[in-house]
Parts: C-alpha cells; sequence; structure tokens
C-alpha cells in the first residue's frame, strides 16, 4: 500500500470542536466487513451488536497535562514545550518536543510560569524537533509534578482547536481511565458512559482493560510514500495477566472481542503466540498495522474517524478491508459525520 492511497479531502468544518453532549449519544456508523453494508445508529447502540460473553477491550491510559507555554532565556521568545514522556524520575529528566524547534540550543534554559516558577535546560537534541529537558527543580518529587502539571494544560491536538477550555479536561478524558501516561486520548473510549456499562452488564456483555500510554506518532505526519518504510514511534503497553486471560477466555470460547479503538487493536496484536493467543506483557511496541495486515485477535473494532493519510486509518482500514473503509469514509463525509477525537464513530462487525 502506498501513503497517497490513503488520502483524501477532509474540509475543516468536517472536524468536531467539542464533544456532543452525553458520550454516548454521538453518531455511529456501523460497517459489516464481509458484505460492506452500512448502518447509521447512535454510538448507545453499540450492545445491539453483542451478546453474553462477547468481550469489549479499553485502553485504561490517563491523559496529562502535556503542553506548556514558556519563554526562552535572555531574548523572551514564546515557546511551547510538549512533553512525551519521563525519562528519569529523580533527575527530573523529560523527552519532549519544542516549538519553534529551530532557534533552541543545547545549554539554553526556558522558563515557565509567571513568576518562572519552573526553570528548564535544554540537555540533548535528539532529533531535528525533539529535545531532552532536565527541569532544575530542588523539591521533592511529588511538588515537582505537581508544579509541572500545574502549569500544563489538556493537549487536545491543535488542528481540532487551537484554544483548549476548562471542559476540555473533563472532555479529553475517558470515564475509566486510571494509568497515567498518555499525550492523546483514546478517542473511541471517549464515547462510553456509565450508562452504557450498565446496559453492557445487563446483556452480559464482558469488558476487560489494558493499557497503551498513547504518544504523538499516530499523529505525525508519515513521510514515505513506500509505507513498508516508515516507522511507528514506541508507546508504552501493558496487558496485565487478567486481560489477557479474558481475551484468551473469549477468543478461544467462540465469543465476538471488540477491540475499542486503534491502540487496542495495535496493542492485543502486538505479541500474538502462534496458538492465536494474547500474552502478559509490559513493555514498548512500535508496531504499524496498514493492510493487508490479517488481524488475529479482534473480531470487531471500533474507531473514530481519521485525519487523511493517517496511522490510524490505515489500522482501521487493514481491519475493514481498504476498500469498505475508504467507502465508508465517502459516505461518512456524504453524511456530515464528525471526524477527530471529538468526533463520531465507526464500527466494523
Amino acid at each position: 500500500m502506498k501513503l497517497s492511497q490513503f488520502n483524501f479531502e477532509l474540509p475543516q468544518e468536517k472536524i468536531a470542536k467539542e464533544p456532543v453532549r452525553w458520550r454516548d449519544e454521538c453518531r455511529m456508523m456501523v460497517l459489516n466487513k464481509k458484505t460492506g453494508e452500512i448502518e447509521h445508529r447512535q454510538f448507545r447502540d453499540i450492545v445491539d451488536y453483542f451478546g453474553k460473553g462477547d468481550l469489549f477491550v479499553l485502553n485504561d491510559t490517563k491523559v496529562f497535562p502535556a503542553r506548556l507555554y514558556g519563554r526562552k532565556e535572555k531574548t523572551g521568545a514564546d515557546i511551547m514545550v510538549f512533553l512525551l514522556r519521563e525519562l528519569n524520575r529523580e533527575q527530573r529528566l523529560w523527552d519532549v518536543i519544542v516549538e519553534p524547534a529551530r532557534k533552541i540550543r543545547i545549554g539554553n534554559k526556558l522558563y515557565f510560569g509567571e513568576d518562572d516558577s519552573l526553570v528548564a535546560e535544554v540537555i540533548d537534541n535528539t532529533t531535528s524537533r525533539g529535545r531532552t529537558l532536565r527541569f532544575l527543580f530542588d523539591g521533592p518529587y511529588e511538588e515537582f509534578k505537581q508544579a509541572l502539571f500545574a502549569l500544563g494544560e489538556t493537549p487536545v491536538p491543535i488542528w481540532v482547536k487551537d484554544k483548549v477550555t476548562p471542559e476540555d479536561t473533563e472532555n479529553f478524558q475517558t470515564i475509566f481511565a486510571a494509568n497515567e501516561g498518555a499525550v492523546s486520548a483514546p478517542a473511541a473510549g471517549l464515547h462510553f458512559s456509565r450508562e452504557l456499562f450498565n446496559r453492557m452488564i445487563l446483556k452480559d456483555i464482558d469488558k476487560t482493560f489494558i493499557t497503551v500510554h498513547m504518544g504523538i506518532g499516530h499523529f505525525r505526519r508519515v513521510d514515505v510514500e513506500d509505507l513498508s518504510k516508515h516507522r511507528m514511534d514506541s508507546e508504552r503497553l501493558i496487558i496485565p495477566e487478567k486481560a489477557a486471560a479474558d481475551i484468551n477466555r473469549a477468543h478461544s470460547g467462540g465469543h465476538k472481542v471488540l477491540a475499542v479503538g486503534v491502540t487496542v487493536m495495535r496493542g492485543i496484536e502486538t505479541y500474538v503466540t502462534t496458538n492465536r493467543e494474547v500474552n502478559p506483557f509490559d513493555g514498548w511496541t512500535n508496531k504499524f498495522i496498514f493492510p493487508p495486515y490479517k488481524y488475529v485477535i479482534p473480531d470487531a473494532a471500533v474507531s473514530n474517524f481519521h485525519l487523511p493519510e493517517s496511522t490510524m486509518l490505515m489500522a482501521v482500514a487493514a481491519f475493514g478491508g481498504y476498500e469498505k473503509v475508504m467507502n465508508a469514509y465517502r459516505v461518512a463525509l456524504e453524511e456530515d459525520y464528525r471526524f477527530g477525537p471529538y468526533g463520531d464513530a465507526l464500527l466494523i462487525v
């Protein structure tokens, strides 16, 4: 597959700036991956496609306030720092992206907060945009983390909205978020409400949780036409023993396994045994899924509508079939479905 095969025109007005009022009442397109048939439903209707013993696999990662605004020493130039991941707790080292990057050098100090309450020093340039920062903070780690996150904002993508509101703190987080570490929300999980979980219980639909700390690799522009040459950024993946057992039990028992979101799709496909089972795991994954990849574990998948040429669209197309998924996206544009993390959902069964 080529990058250009995933290109389509997406008008800016099709990208949702805000979520619907009630999480489970967004629109949901349902695609039958065998026939290509399309239905139009609401997300709360997702339980109609599953029954007793079927399993929903969800990502319980928790988004942290990863975007900080500050200024550069001496010049006072405005800078934006996007926290990617903590490298060393004791030394206060963080892997970050700095914008604009061209004027940031090793040794530069960056100041954050109205009273410059937090200072960081650039100690490494790993890529043209990436940096390693050492935060200069003498207090206990808990105080440092509190100060750092107090200055950060919820990292709703700039292409969704250019100004974050207090409501985004709740809206850009799933109701089951538990393990801190993501710089973007697992969008498909945003549609689940407590009422929907209760409806799952009434239908004896089970759920289990894995953790995939979603990074910005999914949003990085793919800059090679030959997709086999693209390399995904690594993300932390944790599949607890209980989740692996739940998935294997449902899978071997002939029940449907629903992967909720692209992070779950790639997570449960990362370490599959020759016996078609998922192993417990705690490490990193850089698995890149694109057609004609054949999934082993999930029988169904639900995801939001993604950007053109995005790795998330490619993973979805691999599951539902390239032609059928791209046709579904054409229908979505015609029928005014909302794209992006605050948008509508596509269920493939």
